[in-house]
């Protein structure tokens, strides 16, 4: 079976690190403080995203084989629900003053917004280009989305489930990846088609940076202590940035395994996750941590 793994979410005070394991359609559960699996949540047809939501006891998974937003109970590990998500969902976010769940449909071009409570469908949003990653501005109460074929980070109120704002990526091609640093109100977006990561400032909604990164940049990953964003790749290459004076540098860059694809970190301890799909022929969690911590 073909072995791929795409997003991952940590719940830092659980100490649960929540794998989307595509090729296998299941989403791996792994105690980061323990470094041990404790178990699988299976049927979960070509899992895409995953984002753990411990204020609900939730975590939520994108089964892009049926497109559906699978609802999972995070103590019983069972399947509670799973709701209608568009055509090829893939990135989750919560808004939690509405409780509010935005999914990407690539395909579908647009955010389908689902009631946490309710598990029901409530709207859908139209972005005009393929949905990449969705990420929530807790400080800014704003959904943003990255839109490929548009080039654009698109702005999305969740009281209202309305478009505020479509902001240019300067110098991005294939617009995907998307991470926030709410409290420097900053967005960074990985661009697959063209290796590059673009810098926007959320107060003047512009781009002030584009770098370049890895071929085929996706999964980005933020140490909110040591201010690092890290960028990993389907080429394999990781590409490691840290926040100076309201921007990005690049202080590390270089081939760590073939499809290294995923990457999530714990702030507390800056241990970094990479899943990898095939290493000797068996999936692997590789392990790392900055050596100048």
């Amino acid at each position: 079976m073909e072995r791929l793994f795409d997003y991952q979410s940590l719940d830092a005070a659980s100490g649960r690190l929540y794998i989307a394991h595509l090729g296998s359609d299941l989403m791996t559960v792994f105690d980061v403080n323990k470094q041990t699996i404790i178990g699988d949540v299976k049927d979960l047809k070509r899992v895409h995203g995953v984002l753990a939501v411990p204020a609900l006891h939730r975590i939520y998974a994108s089964a892009t084989g049926t497109n559906e937003l699978v609802v999972i109970d995070d103590q019983s590990l069972n399947i509670v629900a799973r709701v209608p998500a568009g055509d090829y969902p893939d990135g989750i976010a919560y808004a939690s003053k509405e409780n509010k769940l935005y999914v990407s449909d690539l395909h579908g071009k647009t955010d389908t917004v689902i009631d946490a409570k309710t598990n029901q469908r409530v709207a859908t949003i139209p972005l005009g280009g393929g949905a990449g990653n969705s990420q929530y501005d807790s400080l800014g109460d704003r959904i943003f989305v990255a839109v490929e074929g548009r080039e654009e980070l698109a702005e999305i109120d969740p009281t209202s489930d309305t478009l505020l704002g479509r902001y240019p990526l300067t110098g991005c091609k294939g617009a995907h990846g998307v991470l926030l640093d709410s409290e420097r109100r900053l967005a960074f977006v990985a661009c697959e088609e063209n290796a590059k990561l673009v810098v926007v400032d959320l107060e003047s909604k512009k781009a002030t940076n584009t770098l370049p990164v890895g071929a085929d940049p996706d999964v980005l990953a933020f140490d909110s202590v040591l201010r690092r964003v890290y960028v990993s790749s389907e080429s394999g290459v990781i590409t490691i940035l840290e926040e100076r004076d309201r921007g990005l540098e690049k202080i590390a860059e270089g081939f760590f395994a073939p499809n290294a694809h995923s990457v999530a970190v714990d702030s507390s301890s800056h241990h970094v996750f990479f899943p990898l799909q095939n290493l000797n022929g068996k999936p692997v969690l590789r392990i790392a941590v900055p050596t100048d911590k």
